[in-house]
């Protein structure tokens, strides 16, 4: 009987000792639990400003342009009313601006040729 007693004994303190080591472990899930949710709390606190930056900056951004098409509203009306100072026959044309650079150029580099061969001809 004193050996069952004390087998009895034995038992009780391992399920004791496994009772003690469950709850030390539910207590760190409960604390990891609680925390993950603190976390989950401010990361939706976060989001929601973000949310709330985008749409300030949604607006923002569609404020300006509608600044910016009734600009361009009224930069086409006050090019409308500018008078004309050439023909449309008349205008420039780019290409006839780069061949205007391009003679001019021309001109420079042969008038640069011109002062080194003057130059070596009183050498």
């Amino acid at each position: 009987m004193l050996t069952e007693l004390e087998t009895l004994s034995q038992n009780i303190g391992r399920l004791i000792a496994v009772s003690q080591r469950h709850y030390a472990a539910r207590q760190a899930l409960e604390e990891q639990l609680t925390q993950a949710r603190s976390d989950c709390d401010a990361t939706r606190a976060e989001l929601e400003h973000m949310r709330e930056e985008r749409n300030a900056l949604q607006a923002e951004r569609d404020a300006l342009s509608a600044k910016i098409d009734d600009a361009q509203v009224r930069l086409n009306a006050i090019l409308e009313k500018l008078p004309r100072a050439k023909g449309q026959s008349e205008q420039d044309s780019q290409l006839d601006l780069l061949a205007t650079a391009q003679h001019e150029e021309q001109e420079s580099q042969e008038a640069t040729r011109s002062d080194a061969a003057r130059h070596g001809e009183n050498a």
